[in-house]
Protein backbone atom coordinates (compact mmCIF):
# COMPACT_ATOMS: atom_id res chain seq x y z
CA UNK A 1 0.00 0.00 0.00
CA UNK A 2 2.53 2.60 0.85
CA UNK A 3 4.85 1.61 -2.46
CA UNK A 4 1.50 2.55 -4.68
CA UNK A 5 0.92 5.36 -2.42
CA UNK A 6 4.82 6.43 -3.08
CA UNK A 7 3.77 5.53 -6.80
CA UNK A 8 0.90 7.77 -6.89
CA UNK A 9 3.29 10.94 -5.78
CA UNK A 10 6.04 9.91 -8.14
CA UNK A 11 7.50 13.24 -9.48
CA UNK A 12 6.70 16.86 -9.63
CA UNK A 13 6.91 19.80 -12.28
CA UNK A 14 6.80 18.81 -15.70
CA UNK A 15 3.93 16.86 -18.06
CA UNK A 16 5.92 16.84 -21.82
CA UNK A 17 9.29 16.77 -22.37
CA UNK A 18 8.65 19.22 -25.58
CA UNK A 19 7.00 22.65 -23.84
CA UNK A 20 5.46 23.17 -27.17
CA UNK A 21 1.86 23.05 -26.02
CA UNK A 22 0.13 26.43 -26.87
CA UNK A 23 -2.93 27.85 -26.31
CA UNK A 24 -5.71 28.95 -23.91
CA UNK A 25 -6.09 25.91 -21.91
CA UNK A 26 -2.33 25.29 -21.57
CA UNK A 27 -2.16 27.12 -18.16
CA UNK A 28 -3.53 28.12 -14.78
CA UNK A 29 -2.81 32.01 -14.61
CA UNK A 30 -3.31 33.11 -11.23
CA UNK A 31 -2.47 31.64 -8.22
CA UNK A 32 -4.15 29.28 -6.63
CA UNK A 33 -4.12 31.04 -2.93
CA UNK A 34 -4.18 34.55 -4.33
CA UNK A 35 -0.39 34.75 -3.54
CA UNK A 36 3.13 33.87 -4.49
CA UNK A 37 5.09 30.72 -3.24
CA UNK A 38 8.09 30.65 -1.18
CA UNK A 39 10.90 29.31 -3.60
CA UNK A 40 12.74 27.72 -0.87
CA UNK A 41 10.35 25.68 0.66
CA UNK A 42 9.01 24.75 -3.27
CA UNK A 43 12.88 23.36 -3.14
CA UNK A 44 12.46 21.66 -0.32
CA UNK A 45 8.84 20.07 -1.75
CA UNK A 46 10.97 19.15 -5.18
CA UNK A 47 13.73 16.85 -3.27
CA UNK A 48 11.88 15.66 -0.48
CA UNK A 49 11.36 12.11 -1.48
CA UNK A 50 8.85 11.48 0.46
CA UNK A 51 6.07 14.53 0.02
CA UNK A 52 7.02 15.28 -3.73
CA UNK A 53 8.78 12.78 -5.05
CA UNK A 54 9.83 14.72 -7.91
CA UNK A 55 13.30 13.18 -8.16
CA UNK A 56 12.05 9.82 -8.43
CA UNK A 57 11.01 10.48 -12.26
CA UNK A 58 12.85 13.79 -12.76
CA UNK A 59 16.47 14.99 -12.68
CA UNK A 60 17.36 18.86 -12.03
CA UNK A 61 19.90 21.05 -11.11
CA UNK A 62 20.49 19.06 -7.45
CA UNK A 63 24.47 18.02 -7.45
CA UNK A 64 24.10 16.55 -3.35
CA UNK A 65 21.22 14.76 -4.18
CA UNK A 66 21.98 11.03 -5.43
CA UNK A 67 19.48 8.80 -7.73
CA UNK A 68 17.77 11.02 -9.56
CA UNK A 69 15.21 9.86 -12.40
CA UNK A 70 15.42 9.78 -15.86
CA UNK A 71 11.49 9.06 -16.91
CA UNK A 72 10.26 12.64 -17.51
CA UNK A 73 12.10 15.95 -18.60
CA UNK A 74 14.91 17.66 -16.36
CA UNK A 75 13.99 20.21 -14.38
CA UNK A 76 17.31 22.50 -15.39
CA UNK A 77 15.63 25.16 -17.63
CA UNK A 78 11.70 24.89 -16.65
CA UNK A 79 11.47 28.42 -15.62
CA UNK A 80 12.74 29.99 -19.41
CA UNK A 81 10.72 26.73 -21.27
CA UNK A 82 7.72 27.35 -19.24
CA UNK A 83 5.21 30.69 -18.09
CA UNK A 84 4.28 30.10 -14.16
CA UNK A 85 1.02 29.82 -15.27
CA UNK A 86 2.03 26.20 -17.93
CA UNK A 87 3.93 25.03 -14.88
CA UNK A 88 1.13 25.39 -12.31
CA UNK A 89 -1.00 23.58 -14.77
CA UNK A 90 1.46 20.90 -15.19
CA UNK A 91 1.78 20.22 -11.28
CA UNK A 92 -2.12 20.03 -10.78
CA UNK A 93 -3.00 18.10 -13.59
CA UNK A 94 -0.29 17.52 -16.39
CA UNK A 95 -3.42 15.11 -18.33
CA UNK A 96 -4.94 18.57 -18.73
CA UNK A 97 -2.53 18.70 -21.87
CA UNK A 98 -1.34 15.29 -22.21
CA UNK A 99 -3.74 12.16 -21.45
CA UNK A 100 -1.33 9.79 -21.44
CA UNK A 101 0.83 11.03 -19.27
CA UNK A 102 2.31 9.19 -16.46
CA UNK A 103 2.78 12.34 -13.76
CA UNK A 104 0.05 11.94 -11.32
CA UNK A 105 -1.95 15.09 -10.60
CA UNK A 106 -0.62 16.57 -7.79
CA UNK A 107 -4.20 18.95 -6.98
CA UNK A 108 -7.14 16.87 -8.08
CA UNK A 109 -9.34 15.11 -6.99
CA UNK A 110 -11.85 14.11 -8.88
CA UNK A 111 -12.18 11.61 -11.52
CA UNK A 112 -9.28 9.39 -10.00
CA UNK A 113 -8.93 5.51 -10.23
CA UNK A 114 -7.62 3.46 -7.81
CA UNK A 115 -6.76 5.88 -5.11
CA UNK A 116 -5.91 4.06 -1.88
CA UNK A 117 -8.39 5.07 0.75
CA UNK A 118 -5.95 7.32 2.60
CA UNK A 119 -5.48 9.80 -0.29
CA UNK A 120 -9.63 9.67 -1.69
CA UNK A 121 -10.83 12.90 -1.68
CA UNK A 122 -7.04 14.94 -0.88
CA UNK A 123 -5.14 16.21 -3.27
CA UNK A 124 -1.42 15.39 -2.81
CA UNK A 125 0.03 18.81 -2.53
CA UNK A 126 -2.09 21.46 -0.98
CA UNK A 127 -2.44 24.64 -3.29
CA UNK A 128 0.16 26.40 -0.91
CA UNK A 129 2.78 23.17 -1.85
CA UNK A 130 1.67 24.10 -5.83
CA UNK A 131 2.50 27.88 -5.38
CA UNK A 132 5.93 26.63 -3.79
CA UNK A 133 6.96 24.62 -6.32
CA UNK A 134 5.87 27.02 -8.93
CA UNK A 135 7.91 29.48 -7.56
CA UNK A 136 10.70 27.44 -6.89
CA UNK A 137 10.69 26.00 -10.74
CA UNK A 138 10.14 29.40 -12.32
CA UNK A 139 14.15 30.30 -11.12
CA UNK A 140 15.42 27.40 -12.86
CA UNK A 141 16.27 29.24 -16.15
CA UNK A 142 19.63 27.44 -16.98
Amino acid sequence: MRLAAAFVVACCAVGTASGSVVGAQDSIPTSLTGAKGDSARGRAIVTNRQLGLCLLCHSGPFPEERFQGNLAPDLAGSGKRWSEGQLRLRIVDSSRINPATIMPAYHRTDGLARVAPAWRGKPVLSAEQIEDVVAFLTTLKD
